[in-house]
């Protein structure tokens, strides 16, 4: 899937996961190898497996393939693969842009932008949602009728810690049970199985854009996300948690004239183009 950066540059990434995912979808034997691996048993030994000693071998083949810049990451040895994949970057590394006008991005990540109303299919890594199927709240689905629906798509090359895009009180964390699967978008082309996903969210009653919901989801070898806070107040730029191992994703949801999304980010949607944003750079404003 092809992204853009902000400076306008198209990116065509590596495609060989899709070709792997798609033969794992689309022929006999593959079919057979997911009923097994779909199971959440299998997602919790995988995760096991990368928090073993013997996994963090992996590490520096992974750092070659995906080209990871380590230099702004802090250094320290890790202990196993997933030490590696939940590392911390580097003091400074990151700007977050602290204008109050501004919304910022929550994380390293792949943005789309869609309207919210009736006709709103949020395709998140391939499989097709609308507001209700995601969150399981009719009530709370209808309050952002009109608004804004961010999807961020991490991959596993990405910083895979997120932060608050404002400041706030925060509310209880509210978790959707579902079967771990793969994030490539391929997978769907056979079964709707993302609606599946394990899931959490809140909701920040935040200083300049309302009411957000800020959701997390997990994927196929992802045993866990971890968010650090329960009910209290939450800064902009404050860390809010973490992906352990695989591919994630997060969405922003904003209500009906809260936020003007970046005219860059809006048009590569249209054409199909997700957006390249950094953890903490703006990708809108404040409503006048």
């Amino acid at each position: 899937m092809k992204y853009a950066l902000r400076d306008g540059n198209i990116i065509t990434p590596d495609d060989s996961q899709d070709r792997f995912l798609e033969k794992l979808y689309t022929t006999g034997f593959g079919l057979k190898i997911l009923d097994i691996i779909i199971q959440p048993v299998i997602s919790k030994i995988g995760g096991f497996i990368m928090s073993l000693p013997i996994s963090k071998f992996f590490i520096k083949s992974f750092i070659k393939k995906n080209e990871i810049d380590m230099s702004q990451y802090e250094e320290v040895n890790y202990n196993c693969y997933n030490d590696f994949f939940t590392r911390k970057i580097k003091s400074g590394a990151r700007s977050i842009d602290m204008d109050p006008a501004h919304l910022i991005s929550p994380c390293d990540s792949k943005l789309t932008v869609y309207d919210i109303d009736d006709n709103c299919i949020l395709p998140i890594k391939g499989t097709n949602y609308n507001i209700f199927s995601l969150l399981r709240d009719r009530k709370l689905a209808d309050k952002y009728r009109g608004g804004k629906a961010l999807v961020f798509r991490l991959t596993v090359d990405d910083y895979h810690r997120y932060i608050y895009v404002d400041n706030g009180a925060k509310s209880s964390n509210r978790t959707v049970e579902g079967v771990f699967h793969t994030v490539n978008p391929i997978a769907a082309s056979t079964f709707p199985i993302y609606r599946e996903n394990h899931r959490e969210y809140t909701m920040l009653r935040t200083d300049n854009f309302g009411d957000v919901i800020q959701l997390e989801v997990g994927a196929l070898m992802v045993g866990k996300i971890r968010n650090y806070h329960y009910i209290g107040k939450v800064s902009r730029g404050e860390e809010k948690g973490y992906f352990e191992f695989g591919g994630s994703t997060i969405v922003v949801l904003l209500e009906k004239d809260k936020a003007v999304i970046d005219e860059d980010i809006i048009n590569n949607t249209a054409k199909d183009i997700e957006t390249r944003v950094l953890m903490g750079e703006r990708i809108g404003c404040k409503m006048k």
